[in-house]
């Protein structure tokens, strides 16, 4: 490899960047940090697993320069930075006589986005996932409190505090809903906000917000109220079983009605629910991913209330280790059976098989198909980082079982909003 070799640089631009931590805490090979100015990403350590693209709520995560690779931005450098650096154009490039590094065999993608370079498949969520919203999605504030807004943070009461998994359980998830008083904070199906733990990290800094996802309707947890829901997992353990604390979660399951919580956002503008009539909804969840789940089912049931919405199908597919760790169960099963297809995936029941949401989707490929080639049919998908690869597997499967094209399919989801993919 040349100085004369042009890479694809990973940078995070720091004009939108909202400092959530969510992207430095998934990299799996710890190419991202922060000071306290900005996040960046090492070039030497990054190795374009995309991991960090589609938890970051503000796109900031996605920005890539064609750089000399002797000349790639270094840490100290990004740290300074207010905005990102123009790109090199091809013609300056050329002229430095620099020629693009192609990618990894292991990584090298098909039409499909999977490797055919390598013996296992090489996934990567942000090939499949969009980035823009439903054409019919309402218009989304974001970014109305934080590091970059007006006001860092907002106060906002504690209404409510319930635990919705059972007691003795080692899942426990609570539904909390803030109450915002007499300042504006609107929000949207879909959406998340920030919630700043107090006291310091091990350095002494100040904690940086935890993201939740809202589980509450447009217009409320109580209709017609300044409120929101969440829905939270007390952390015990990381993602390899290892104990740990979580500093947000344990904070927010822990919170009494009436303390006060500063809250930064709201986040996101392209996760957002179709709002026209004729448009199917496709929910595909695990855990405390079920979050803007229920707002997108409890919108909807409104609208239905009022007479507003009739057309369009809802499907859930929840997966969980039991029904007993599950969220909302119990509400989940008073919902219409005319108003929402509801599908369960169990993957630890005892003397029963594991199912998983995979599972569902393909015992269901005659429904799916044809939502697959509906123009107003969307798929939202939330929930762990290692769901993403076998939920989009089960989704071509199912075209191509159908005699549907996958590369035709899989564009016309990303372009045209229709598949959503938010995973941690």
């Amino acid at each position: 490899m040349t100085e004369a070799t042009a890479i694809e640089q990973h940078l995070i631009d720091p004009e939108i960047c909202i400092r959530c931590n969510t992207c430095e805490a998934i990299c799996p090979v710890h190419a991202i940090t922060h000071d306290a100015r900005n996040y960046v990403v090492d070039a030497q350590k990054c190795d374009r697993c995309m991991d960090c693209i589609s938890p970051c709520p503000t796109g900031a995560i996605d920005n890539w320069r064609s750089m000399p690779r002797a000349r790639a931005y270094s840490v100290s450098e990004q740290f300074l930075w207010d905005e990102l650096p123009q790109a090199l154009s091809a013609e300056q490039l050329a002229e430095a006589g620099l020629a693009a590094e192609p990618a990894p065999a292991s990584v090298v993608e098909t039409t499909s986005g999977f490797s055919d370079a390598a013996l296992e498949p090489v996934f990567h969520g942000a090939s499949f996932g969009s980035s823009v919203p439903p054409w019919s999605a309402a218009h989304a504030y974001t970014n109305l409190y934080g590091p970059r807004a007006a006001q860092p943070f907002i106060s906002a009461t504690v209404a409510g505090n319930v635990r919705v998994t059972e007691v003795g359980r080692e899942y426990d998830t609570h539904h909390i809903v803030l109450d915002f008083g007499t300042m504006p904070f609107p929000v949207l199906e879909g959406q998340s906000i920030g919630i700043i733990p107090p006291g310091v990290d091990e350095q002494g800094r100040a904690h940086h917000p935890r993201q939740y996802s809202v589980s509450s309707a447009r217009n409320g947890e109580r209709p017609g109220y300044n409120n929101l829901s969440l829905t939270v997992k007390r952390v015990l353990a990381d993602h390899q079983g290892n104990p740990v604390r979580g500093v947000a979660s344990n904070y927010m399951c822990d919170l009494q009605k009436g303390d006060t919580v500063q809250v930064t956002g709201p986040f996101g503008a392209s996760f957002l629910m179709p709002n026209h009539p004729r448009s199917s909804i496709v929910m595909i969840c695990t855990g405390t991913g079920s979050a803007p789940m229920r707002a997108m089912t409890e919108w909807r049931r409104r609208l239905r209330q009022s007479g507003k919405f009739d057309a369009g199908k809802l499907l859930l597919f929840f997966g969980a280790r039991t029904k007993e760790d599950l969220p909302y169960f119990g509400p989940l099963q008073n919902l219409p059976k005319d108003f929402i297809d509801i599908n369960f995936a169990f993957s630890r029941t005892p003397g029963q098989p594991k199912r998983y949401v995979q599972d569902l989707l393909r015992e269901r490929a005659p429904d799916l198909a044809a939502l697959l080639a509906d123009p107003n049919a969307y798929f939202f998908v939330c929930g762990l980082k290692s769901m993403e690869e076998g939920v989009v597997l089960a989704l071509r499967d199912v075209a191509q079982q159908a005699g549907q094209s996958w590369d035709t399919v899989a564009s016309a989801l990303k372009t045209q909003g229709r598949l959503h993919l938010e995973t941690y």
